[in-house]
């Protein structure tokens, strides 16, 4: 895209107010998202935390080095009018949920699991009214026929730009029930990656690890992350 392929031209990045909330300004020119829609967030802290990264740019704009820019840009050009799309498939996740597959063996893992993933499981169920069947093996663990239809009320309480943090979480963690405990605050965001990490820590373990793979679950883990100190932003 063009704008991904400019040149830094400005020399103050500030942070203004607007009907929509925050603006980041480049010499007073308004920050604009790959749509051409105003680029604005809920609250000043989110605004400044992009405009730093404006400000952090030299030469080139490089997409990778804003992070939060890209997130404000699918919170508007992508969340909030595909909403109807994007929450049933995120609701989806909670009917092959991650911690409802255990291990069938070794009895180690299959203990780790349960220490860890039972009470996630039982806080969900507690909080939402939602109670997950678990089964062990790869073969399909069939949920209630309401769960994706109460997973998706969970969702329409957010925000589009909460829910476009909300996404990662669920996504990077394959777990609908990791995802929300992290948004909730149920979980530490240290905890909640581990949570995720169980079974492939478990292979890494056995077999080891390659310099590809390491080098994936940290972009992953940076993004898991990230994705909450976006919710702590809007939510100031």
């Amino acid at each position: 895209m063009a704008e991904w392929a400019q040149k830094v031209f400005w020399s103050e990045v500030t942070v203004g107010k607007v009907a929509e909330g925050y603006s980041v300004l480049l010499d007073g020119r308004e920050v604009r998202t790959p749509l051409k829609a105003k680029l604005y967030v809920p609250t000043e802290a989110f605004a400044q935390e992009i405009a730093k990264e404006w400000a952090a740019l030299e030469e080139k704009v490089d997409p990778e080095k804003l992070p939060l820019t890209k997130m404000a840009n699918a919170a508007i050009d992508k969340v909030s009018v595909q909403s109807d799309a994007i929450i049933p498939m995120l609701a989806e996740y909670a009917t092959t949920d991650l911690l409802c597959y255990r291990a069938a063996s070794p009895d180690v893992l299959i203990e780790h699991q349960q220490q860890v993933w039972d009470p996630l499981l039982g806080w969900f169920a507690k909080q939402y009214g939602v109670t997950l069947k678990t089964g062990a093996g790869v073969m399909p663990v069939e949920q209630a026929s309401d769960v994706l239809d109460v997973c998706s009320k969970i969702l329409k309480k957010y925000t589009a730009f909460e829910l476009a943090a909300v996404y990662d979480l669920i996504t990077l963690s394959g777990s609908f029930v990791i995802g929300i405990a992290t948004a909730d605050k149920y979980i530490g965001v240290s905890d909640a990656w581990a949570a995720s990490r169980i079974d492939e820590d478990w292979q890494i373990e056995q077999w080891g690890e390659d310099e590809e793979a390491i080098s994936l679950n940290a972009t992953r883990h940076a993004a898991f992350n990230r994705s909450l100190f976006v919710l702590e932003l809007i939510r100031r």
